[in-house]
């Protein structure tokens, strides 16, 4: 199938769709789009106002039918947010949620909020959309309210139906009331756009006590299609006259190629080199002929030289390298007069190694460039960013740049997706035809940007009466943002980086959130430079919850190693410096389910032979979101594995759209938070990553799995939903931690807990 970027009309598409339109936008480059979009309706004689967050027309859609269609900014990346955004939109129009779909991530029909990005996809994504529902279903009512001459309190809806109760022939659908098939109303913005765009109105909205389809498990449409392959993902896409692309990476970090001998491949059919700057990939007719090619084509490389620290030294070099930026995020009383004080100290370190996406499959692109524009079909978790990227790339104007999500392996965070889509798009423009790069499992897992190191420095100060006084707590590592969280500057792309694009690195970490309350407190965070500047495969970037599972594993650990120095229960102690009662709810609520076994930290180990088993906590907050979880754990003292048995989670996000699919996300966060704290770790040597596959690289497989894990949804459907695409991951590794802790009364401070350094503690 060909399609190509913004050739068609929006009435074109709604006459072949049977639906109305919702949809939003991004930054300046949002405004660009939108104007892009007005110039193309005028073009084709389209009456529909422009793509603008202030135009209700920009977000919903009724067809002819009276079925709604939803255009979504943002993207489902497996969680079943489409589901919940239908529900929503379904609620405040007084319709079956049957009757509603939704289109997601394309740049000509939607605009940009922002991706999927930090659990917002509900909490704004779909408020906003939920407002613009309501708003439309007032307008419907209003215009029945007109025709007939009563007051709009007089009429009811049912399903779409705009009728006044009393008067049979008082009947008339949403679609007919629309006329020529558009609002042209407008509607409240808060004037920004992105993650955080809002959306008002004269509409109120339904109350809680209200509700028929928000908070109901509406089954999820896409599961059979990704069981029996059946759905089409991104590495389905076929466009005519298409080639298949393959990139030549260097065989050590930081080396370039100086000389390449096209005739090495003369004998593959079709095959031809792409060499531009440092950058260099091979295209050919048939997808085997690109990789015979990639692996048979002769380079010459710059003179390799020692780029990275020693693998078993990366702590080391964190704790020793000049900080680039320190940012104290919370600071109260007086720490250091506490410390001077204290009768006692307690203290340690805790560490975090490089961890990959290690998406199932390696990233697939599409690219369309023409002299009339550039069509994009990728598996980012951000289209609008990708489209943005492409144009500064190509160097041609963002709107005649068309980037359409399509569903890939998998993308928590910014995983290499965008990579195979500016590599897709450079490779097309060079070679004037589309071209579709298939990443290998060596260059997902070894190219993708990686979830930064750190270490983490904590104390607390005891008084004689053994309380605590005073926490500190400082996480020095790389960036979370050296790569930045998408892919709209070439600079933070491999493509962008081998064709020269340079520009400063983005700084941040972050530190715990939780609700603790202590006297005197001292928290904050230190970056460190990277370690080798441009297209790197230990660049540094956002992984599912970025940097919470390291920043929790720690303090969260760290919590418990106080709790057993003063001889308390850990949920004791936890509910002791709380006051929060939503924070004290999911405690209280997982120690309840889990039975948890009450007595001071490291004094409740059972054993079963070779194996030895414990219990361990862990809370955390996330952007409104509160979570504790309880592990119980098996370790097995002649193997070193460490086996979770069971996972018992409390969760409150706020108001519940969805309660099964919410089951879903937090049993994803568990199984992914498991994965990360007993297997994944990026290993290297001097030149180069050498963790590039399953084996090297390995992750949780079936047989790891919990054989239970236990959810107890805390619904406050008072609050706003505050998100939970990962709040659960955060607090996983801790909640292990603490329960191995339990188990064999060794304190490990270093992930992941492999099986050798399980029997390295015990040797």
């Amino acid at each position: 199938m060909h399609e190509t970027a913004l050739a068609f009309s929006r009435r074109a598409f709604l006459q072949n769709t049977g639906a109305l339109i919702l949809a939003f936008s991004a930054g300046g480059a949002g405004k660009v789009m939108a104007q892009a979009s007005a110039q193309v309706q005028a073009a084709a004689g389209d009456p529909k106002p422009p793509l603008l967050p202030t135009e209700l027309d920009s977000w919903l859609a009724i067809g002819d039918d009276g079925a709604v269609t939803v255009y979504f900014g943002k993207i489902d990346g497996g969680q079943g947010t489409d589901v919940a955004i239908a529900q929503m939109v379904a609620e405040e129009l007084e319709i079956s949620v049957s009757r509603v779909s939704v289109i997601m991530g394309d740049t000509a029909l939607t605009i940009d909020q922002g991706g999927a990005s930090g659990s917002r996809g509900v909490r704004y994504g779909g408020v906003a959309l939920r407002n613009a529902a309501a708003e439309a279903r007032l307008i419907l009512v209003e215009r029945a309210a007109g025709r007939w001459g009563v007051a709009p309190e007089q009429l009811t809806v049912t399903d779409g139906v705009v009728s006044q109760p009393g008067d049979a022939q008082r009947r008339i659908g949403y679609a007919e009331l629309l006329g020529e098939g558009y609002f042209h109303e407008q509607i409240g913005w808060n004037g920004i756009y992105g993650n955080f765009l809002a959306l008002s109105g004269r509409a109120t909205l339904k109350s809680p006590d209200q509700y028929r389809i928000v908070g109901t498990s509406v089954p999820r449409a896409d599961v059979q299609g990704k069981v029996f392959g059946t759905a089409a993902f991104v590495t389905d896409i076929r466009v005519p006259g298409m080639l298949h692309g393959r990139m030549i990476r260097p065989p050590n970090a930081g080396t370039v190629p100086v000389a390449v001998d096209g005739s090495s491949i003369a004998a593959i059919p079709g095959a031809r080199v792409v060499h531009k700057g440092n950058f260099l990939g091979i295209v050919a007719q048939k997808e085997w002929d690109a990789v015979r090619a990639a692996q048979f084509l002769k380079v010459t490389w710059s003179e390799p030289r020692d780029v990275f620290p020693e693998m078993d030294a990366i702590y080391h070099h964190i704790r020793a390298a000049p900080v680039t930026r320190r940012e104290v995020t919370s600071e109260k009383g007086s720490v250091e007069a506490a410390f001077a004080n204290a009768a006692r100290v307690v203290e340690a370190q805790y560490e975090w190694p490089f961890q990959s996406h290690a998406s199932m499959g390696g990233a697939c692109a599409v690219a369309d460039v023409r002299p009339d524009g550039v069509s994009c079909w990728t598996g980012t978790q951000k289209p609008h960013a990708v489209a943005r990227g492409v144009a500064a790339i190509l160097g041609v104007p963002l709107e005649r740049v068309h980037s359409k999500w399509v569903f890939c392996p998998g993308s928590y965070g910014r995983n290499d997706a965008g990579d195979a889509m500016m590599d897709a798009a450079v490779l097309s423009q060079e070679v004037g035809r589309p071209v579709r790069v298939q990443y290998m499992r060596h260059e997902g897992t070894g190219w993708d940007a990686k979830g930064p190191a750190s270490v983490h420095h904590m104390r607390a100060a005891i008084d004689t009466n053994g309380k605590m006084t005073a926490w500190e707590f400082f996480s020095k590592g790389f960036s979370r943002i050296d790569t930045h969280l998408d892919e709209a500057d070439p600079k933070d792309t491999l493509a962008g980086q081998l064709l020269g694009f340079t520009g400063e690195r983005g700084i941040n970490f972050r530190s715990p959130e939780n609700a603790y309350e202590f006297e005197n407190e001292l928290v904050g965070w230190e970056t460190v430079s990277t370690l080798l500047t441009g297209a790197s495969p230990l660049r540094t970037t956002h992984l599912r919850d970025p940097v919470g599972p390291q920043v929790q594993f720690a303090s969260e650990s760290f919590i418990d190693e106080v709790a057993a120095a003063l001889q308390v229960d850990p949920v004791v102690f936890r509910l002791r410096h709380i006051r929060a009662p939503r924070d004290r709810a999911v405690i209280e609520a997982a120690a309840a389910r889990a039975r948890w076994r009450t007595g001071p930290a490291g004094t409740q180990p059972k054993r079963d032979g070779e194996v030895m088993r414990g219990q361990g906590i862990a809370y955390a907050q996330r952007d409104g979101t509160c979570v504790a979880v309880i592990a119980d754990v098996d370790v097995n003292k002649r193997t070193g594995r460490v086996w979770v048995r069971r996972v018992t989670v409390a969760h409150d996000c706020g108001l519940i759209v969805n309660p099964a699919t919410l089951m879903t996300v937090i049993e994803g966060n568990v199984v992914q938070g498991i994965s990360r704290t007993l297997y994944e770790e990026v290993r290297f040597d001097r030149r180069s990553v050498t963790s590039v596959d399953w084996q090297s690289y390995p992750i949780l497989e079936m047989a790891d799995a919990p054989e239970a894990i236990d959810i107890e949804l805390i619904n406050r459907p008072e609050i706003a939903p505050t998100g939970a695409g990962e709040p659960t991951t955060r607090v996983v590794p801790a909640a292990i931690n603490n329960a191995v802790f339990e188990a064999t009364g060794i304190r490990f401070r270093r992930a992941p807990l492999t099986p050798e350094r399980i029997r390295g503690a015990f040797a």
